[in-house]
């Protein structure tokens, strides 16, 4: 993706997130410069990776298959596997109308995906095979806001604003938003996008990002690079 258009993206996002009466934290707003001097003081915001997040899951049409995603808050994988302390995270996604974002599942990460507002989100389902790949052929039950919901294999879940479902590693699922552009919250056990995230096809989680101006924010795939 070029940075120019990561940079539109960011900035349509934030008039998007205003507009639902959503505020992110401080750290959204440090432009690369800043970032780079409070680098010290912000090692858990890096380490945890929290901040935007904008991929086209290296298809190159964003509008096609994309997804913006800002993360607020992460825990660490050690507390999960210990029971006890920051088990948790947080993100908010933006889905536009047809964009896709292409089937996966986590190996660890259970998740609430949740319609925080806008337009319908379309949840397509499939189970797992006995070796947990995905399947043509298999279901499974799902959590809709409290009530347990089997889908059949290519099953569609309307979401509409205020509701939510619950996905368990081995629930394979795609989505898109469907007449206009929907917020959605993610609420979830650690979240790890680097090595947690395992998809149907070949693709890529995060986009290379070609430099055609310099970046309005950093993005959590900057951080390497430009934050050492």
């Amino acid at each position: 993706m070029q940075r120019s258009r990561v940079n539109a993206i960011i900035r349509e996002a934030e008039g998007i997130i205003r507009h639902h009466g959503f505020t992110l934290p401080p750290f959204a707003n440090w432009t690369p410069d800043e970032f780079r001097r409070r680098a010290p003081e912000a090692r858990a915001i890096i380490d945890a990776r929290l901040g935007w997040d904008i991929t086209d899951f290296g298809g190159g049409d964003y509008d096609r298959m994309g997804l913006f995603l800002f993360t607020l808050r992460n825990g660490r994988l050690e507390d999960l596997r210990a029971g006890r302390g920051m088990c948790y995270a947080e993100k908010l996604l933006i889905c536009h109308d047809g964009q896709l974002s292409p089937h996966h599942t986590h190996v660890i990460k259970a998740e609430d995906i949740i319609n925080r507002g806008g337009a319908d989100l379309i949840v397509e389902l499939h189970g797992s095979d006995e070796e947990g790949r995905f399947s043509e052929s298999a279901g499974g039950t799902v959590m809709c806001d409290g009530i347990a919901r089997p889908y059949r294999a290519g099953e569609r879940l309307r979401l509409r604003p205020g509701e939510s479902v619950t996905l368990l590693p081995g629930d394979w699922h795609a989505f898109w938003g469907e007449g206009g552009t929907v917020l959605v919250g993610e609420v979830s056990t650690v979240n790890d996008d680097e090595t947690d995230n395992v998809f149907r096809d070949p693709i890529g989680r995060f986009s290379a990002i070609e430099e055609d101006e310099p970046p309005l924010r950093l993005l959590v795939s900057d951080y390497a690079a430009w934050l050492r």
